[in-house]
């Protein structure tokens, strides 16, 4: 009985941790530098995760970095033939969509879809 309190605990424990990296990632529009600690935070509890419905939350933010970072290294040069704004706003929608999307889910105690 006791393990499953512990279980319970470092479950909930670990959903509010992600939870703190969503809403990390979030302030990232207006602080750069809390997307790197999201993404820190991610691969050092992904063990942690591993096996739970939240290991699919985990993955999530930890793509949705990588992906972000690329199309931005790729939007960004791209602004001196101005075709890069728009890469850059269409990187942004998509991390709004990710964010808001994964914290919907996260908020049902959901996994995000494979």
């Amino acid at each position: 009985m006791e393990t499953d309190q512990a279980g319970a605990e470092k479950l909930d424990s670990l959903k509010t941790l992600v939870t703190v990296v969503y809403a990390l990632q979030a302030a990232g529009f207006f602080v750069g530098l809390s997307w790197i600690a999201a993404v820190v935070i991610d691969y050092v509890k992904r063990e942690d995760a591993a096996g739970t419905w939240l290991e699919s939350h985990v993955r999530w933010q930890i793509r949705t970095f990588w992906f972000g970072l690329l199309w931005a290294a790729i939007g960004a040069p791209l602004c001196l033939v101005f075709v890069g704004w728009a890469v850059l706003f269409a990187d942004g929608v998509w991390l709004v969509y990710r964010i808001v999307k994964g914290w919907l889910y996260l908020s049902e105690k959901r996994p995000m879809p494979a």
